[in-house]
């Protein structure tokens, strides 16, 4: 790795920008030649693929991030047991000393507001909402025995994206991206779509903490619109630009030679991505290039942004070179009606979800791309009913136990992994911590979670920092 402190006299940039070439001109010639992947200046550290310590399973990841944290009991984890006690509450010795926010330890237990069903040859149970994701079920790798240690949103998401519970250090896809480099000039490696209402984590579930900026997520928007002031304003003519780029170059690498100021590359490179970006996302997000029979599969219009659309869209960008995707998916906190939070959340994702993995195997790009479904943590057993704040048949938060899925990129398929007890509440087998989960996905990318470091405030930090093992019993 380039360590950030070294200076480059004359770098490629800096030889450019002196020889008075505008910066647009040389974006329009690599969307051709490709051009801008020669040379070694700090701003290039993104680009261009690197070696992983070791052979790879996965070259990309699909990280479905349901915020607010679905219901496992409606959804995976199938415990008739519920049914029996409901109106009851758990016994004592199940909840110990288990505090909540919005319910009582003696609060009633709720049954699984949907009857659940054996699928596909691996019989794998799944609740009613989930039709799509049972005709790929014997693709999915089922881990039933999550654990976290954070019970509120904010912090959760941010340990499940960051390996950390405040915001400060770098998210997932960008160890990735440090780790592997990118395969494409012309899009960002790293890229983030949402569709809901908000994140409790907010923009540092995808920041790149204290690497470099360059390996930050790039926020893309879901309409035909990805990105804003991308586009070059009317009036503004090619020759304008270009100039208008050299001139902002030649000031940025004048200011970096005074300084050595290391994010002042990254600066550059968001220029130089944002010309080429003016003719490859208009091109990624126009989709009347696909098939009615694929648009069918995903159940997206084209031109109206849906999670659906955002799948779609990530399948398109994994085959164009894209690294990493996140797509945020918000709005499952079921403190009331939990049943219709998961049929509200499951129309709009579970077709979606399924035709990406679908798609991905057909294509034949499943076996390298690495797609995983699943939230912060889980919900209580018991329910949550309080006439004061209008909730009623909800369920709080459940730290620990809750269940995610992958797909691809090296994983087992057709199994499910780890168990509860008959309530839900607690793990009783092969227990999947959130290091554990992220140490295993940096195994399937070809690292050691305990080797990819980088070194910040004086000490070598990592994903996992001094947590996590590999569950190499997920692994084909």
């Amino acid at each position: 790795m380039v360590q950030l402190g070294e200076r480059q006299h004359v770098s490629r940039r800096h030889f450019l920008s002196d020889c008075g070439v505008g910066l647009g001109k040389i974006a329009a010639a690599g969307l051709l030649t490709d051009g801008l992947r020669a040379g070694g200046g700090v701003a290039d550290s993104q680009r261009g693929p690197k070696e992983p310590q070791f052979p790879a399973r996965a070259k990309a990841v699909i990280h479905l991030f349901m915020a607010g944290a679905p219901s496992q009991l409606e959804l995976f984890d199938p415990k008739p047991e519920l049914t029996r006690l409901e109106g009851k509450p758990l016994p004592a010795s199940i909840i110990g000393d288990q505090r909540y926010a919005f319910i009582q330890p003696d609060a009633a237990v709720l049954g699984p507001r949907f009857a659940f069903a054996k699928h596909g040859a691996s019989g794998i149970e799944l609740g009613e909402p989930l039709p799509y994701l049972a005709k790929v079920v014997d693709k999915l790798c089922f881990v039933r025995s999550m654990h976290t240690d954070q019970f509120n949103h904010a912090p959760a998401q941010l340990l499940m994206n960051t390996g950390f519970q405040q915001p400060g250090r770098p998210s997932l896809g960008s160890w990735a991206i440090y780790g592997l480099g990118a395969e494409t000039s012309q899009l960002p490696a790293f890229v983030v779509m949402s569709t809901g209402s908000g994140l409790s984590g907010g923009t540092a579930l995808w920041s790149s903490g204290f690497l470099p900026k360059q390996y930050a997520g790039v926020r893309f928007r879901n309409g035909r619109d990805p990105i804003l002031n991308v586009a070059t304003p009317t009036g503004i003519s090619d020759a304008l630009q270009s100039e208008t780029f050299s001139l902002v170059a030649r000031l940025n690498q004048q200011r970096r030679e005074v300084v050595g100021d290391p994010e002042i590359d990254a600066r550059i490179q968001a220029f130089e991505m944002a010309a080429r970006l003016q003719v490859s996302a208009p091109e990624l997000m126009d989709l009347r290039s696909e098939s009615k029979e694929t648009l069918a599969l995903y159940g997206c219009d084209p031109d109206r942004p849906s999670f659906a659309r955002a799948c779609l869209l990530a399948r398109r960008m994994v085959e164009r070179g894209v690294r990493f995707i996140n797509i945020f998916h918000e709005g499952w906190d079921a403190h009331s009606d939990v049943a219709g939070y998961v049929t509200h959340n499951c129309g709009a994702t579970d077709q979606g979800s399924a035709a990406l993995v679908a798609d991905l195997a057909r294509r034949g790009l499943l076996d390298e791309t690495l797609v995983i479904w699943g939230g912060e943590f889980g919900r209580t057993p018991m329910v949550e009913t309080n006439p004061a704040l209008g909730r009623s048949a909800g369920r709080d938060h459940h730290p620990q136990a809750f269940t995610i899925w992958m797909a691809g990129g090296g994983m087992r398929q057709g199994i499910t992994y780890g168990a509860t007890d008959d309530f839900g509440f607690h793990i009783v087998d092969k227990p999947v911590h959130i290091y554990d989960l992220q140490a295993t996905i940096l195994h399937a990318l070809g690292f050691d979670h305990e080797r990819l470091t980088y070194r910040a405030a004086g000490r070598d930090f990592r994903l996992t920092d001094v947590h996590g093992k590999v569950v190499h019993e997920l692994l084909a």
